[in-house]
């Protein structure tokens, strides 16, 4: 009798650490996933254009400015915005291409990197070709959105831009996309030399998937805006616009309310801005599905080893006699 005794409380002893050592890896695996989800949400904020609207140059500033983005950073030197996109953030030049792909606006190390200019590329535009850069990422951040622009109706209705540098507005006039590879070394040239140019702005031309009829000539200055594509390993999206001295009004400013056109407050931009970041950083749904799934999990593991020890015991009986 002491043997059954000591082998049902050894049974015992072993399903109760087999017991605590899931609950433990549950735990353990829920508590990675729920900081994977808001790591990855933390990735989405700090890339999300809202981060960086108090800093945007306006003629009423309020708050932290363009000037103080600056003081912060002294390689921020201009602000893009592409209109009716979320593409609407400082631009950056480093000493080379690699630094701001790791590193924000703000100069602090981020995955999200950084718009910035090719190394190659003076910051008055003045140059032919400018090339700036952005990582391709999900929830429309950064250049996210430049892929898009391969559908007709994106491309048909999205013609405008803003360049703000040298403390001035400039526009941007969009007249081609192109897809072509990471590797390709007659688009990926920056301030190519005054007998290139033709050559050049041809071969853009004829790679291009969109071309708008525009009187583009080799005295004016192009600035090319490309990221990642999702349809290729090395695949690049390239969207190209004419830096202009006119500025074009953005017409995705205004918003439809009660028949009526009405421009979006700027004094309601803080508060709009504020509930974006809780609403994008506390993401409940997620969070109540993880919940209710580790919670399906114990009690279906609780369920099943009640049964197990249910059969052992009517079968202890039998084993006696």
């Amino acid at each position: 009798m002491k043997t059954k005794t000591i082998g049902k409380k050894a049974i015992r002893a072993i399903h109760g650490i087999i017991n605590l050592s899931v609950l433990t890896l549950i735990v353990l695996s829920s508590a990675f996933a729920g900081y994977a989800l808001w790591d990855t949400e933390q990735i989405f904020q700090s890339a999300d254009k809202s981060h960086y609207t108090v800093y945007k140059p306006q003629e009423a500033d309020e708050g932290k400015s363009f000037l103080e983005l600056q003081a912060i950073n002294d390689e921020v030197f201009a602000w893009l915005s592409v209109y009716g996109t979320n593409i609407d953030y400082p631009v950056t030049q480093g000493p080379d291409n690699m630094k701001y792909v790791n590193t924000n606006a703000e100069g602090e190390y981020s995955l999200s990197g950084a718009i910035f200019l090719d190394y190659g590329n003076s910051r008055d535009f003045s140059d032919f070709n400018g090339i700036l850069y952005g990582h391709h990422m999900e929830k429309k951040t950064m250049f996210g959105e430049i892929g898009f622009f391969a559908e007709d109706q994106m491309f048909d209705t999205h013609l405008y831009g803003n360049m703000y540098y040298d403390g001035v507005d400039h526009g941007i006039e969009f007249f081609a996309f192109v897809h072509t590879d990471a590797y390709d070394a007659e688009v990926f040239t920056p301030d190519v030399g005054d007998e290139l140019r033709e050559a050049y702005l041809d071969g853009l031309l004829a790679k291009a998937m969109h071309r708008r009829d525009m009187d583009i000539s080799i005295e004016d200055h192009i600035i090319l805006l490309s990221t990642c594509s999702s349809d290729s390993t090395n695949g690049r999206d390239i969207l190209i616009g004419r830096i202009t001295d006119r500025v074009y009004d953005d017409p995705f400013v205004q918003t439809q309310t009660k028949g009526k056109r009405e421009e979006v407050s700027v004094d309601s931009r803080r508060s709009l801005l504020e509930n974006a970041m809780l609403k994008d950083i506390i993401q409940w749904p997620q969070l109540l599905k993880l919940v209710i799934a580790i919670r399906q999990i114990v009690f279906l593991l609780v369920d099943q080893n009640r049964k197990k020890r249910r059969e052992k015991r009517l079968r202890l009986p039998e084993v006696a006699g």
